[in-house]
């Protein structure tokens, strides 16, 4: 039987686990952006181009859908707190071991004759509904074992293949209504209520918004976060001990210099387009600034006189959005 050959195979190349299941199943995703957008007005123009996920070509007909773990990675003392962890063990970096386990089930996928379809799909909702996981009420996926810690793969076929039974429910129910710690741990206030979130007043959104230009109460709200956020997976109680740090992720310590708050202040465009850009891509070519902005931030959250010079310096960058950061917080400072 094809499928068993197709999971059989997933769970031979590391992966945790494999669902497969029909590619019609998403109605319910379009009414939950109806109702966020209905919750949310000011995220409107985020959410919408997420309905475009719940419309699949007609020709598409299985998703196929794997899970993979990356809590056995260590994080660097230099970027706990700084750089979420899924970003810091990145299954779409080249040479990740997670890489090459999509890449050869693509391939051996292709040999089986199975066409996969140029598309995106919401792979948190297909992992649920392929019983590879639940939702908890912060919006990930947890596995029973490794937590919210996995990575989700999902592929779009043209092929009709033999489905799992489709999930119904996918809510954790070890996810307690009463305990709403994810919540409450939110910095911005994103996580407004179980699986709820106001989207533009996500970290990782407002570290990376090239539109507006941070306020002061926002500014501070985001603390020491340079890049994503773990706020709410980290004082969930269900992710608590799911973290092993067993293991090196290939050139993460060689990155950890780059990283360094005073280095990304004095970064030049060739290095942030060469090395910082192809690992961490979210700010775009043209993002340099928006990681020194990142930085200034912190540091003038982080309230340590030893960054005062570095602020008061950039008060006279060429940049103006880096200008106007600094001033801010040098009078925020009295420095």
């Amino acid at each position: 039987m094809l499928t068993t050959v197709i999971k059989h195979k997933a769970l031979q190349l590391g992966y945790l686990a494999c669902g497969i299941i029909p590619a019609d199943i998403f109605r319910e995703y379009t009414r939950s952006l109806d109702e966020r957008v209905k919750s949310f007005p000011e995220s409107r123009e985020l959410y919408e181009p997420l309905y475009d996920l719940a419309c699949q070509p007609e020709e598409a007909k299985s998703i196929i859908v794997c899970t993979q773990r990356y809590n056995r990675c260590k994080v660097p003392d230099s970027l706990s707190g700084l750089i979420g962890k899924v970003y810091l063990f990145d299954g779409r970096v080249s040479y990740s071991d997670e890489y090459r386990t999509e890449a050869e089930f693509e391939m051996f996928l292709k040999i089986l004759g199975i066409n996969i379809l140029k598309c995106d799909i919401p792979v948190r909702l297909a992992a649920a509904k392929a019983g590879l996981g639940k939702f908890g009420r912060n919006n990930f996926i947890y596995d029973e074992e490794h937590g919210s810690y996995v990575w989700i793969d999902a592929w779009v076929t043209d092929k009709e293949l033999d489905y799992d039974a489709v999930r119904e429910i996918t809510l954790l129910p070890a996810c307690n209504e009463d305990c709403k710690k994810c919540i409450k741990s939110c910095p911005t206030k994103a996580l407004r209520g179980s699986l709820s979130m106001d989207r533009c007043k996500c970290i990782t959104h407002l570290q990376f918004n090239k539109k507006d230009s941070l306020d002061e109460n926002t500014g501070s709200q985001m603390g020491l976060w340079l890049y994503g956020c773990d706020a709410c997976q980290d004082v969930c109680p269900l992710n608590k001990d799911k973290f092993t740090e067993s293991e090196e992720f290939p050139l993460l310590e060689e990155f950890e210099e780059y990283l360094r708050l005073e280095h990304i202040l004095e970064m030049d465009e060739d290095t942030y387009i060469n090395i910082i850009y192809p690992r961490f891509w979210y700010a775009g070519k043209d993002g340099l600034w928006l990681w020194k902005r990142n930085v200034l931030r912190i540091m003038i959250n982080s309230g340590e006189k030893m960054y005062h010079s570095m602020i008061k310096k950039c008060c006279s960058h060429a940049d103006s959005r880096i200008r106007e950061t600094a001033q801010r917080g040098c009078n925020k400072l009295g420095i």
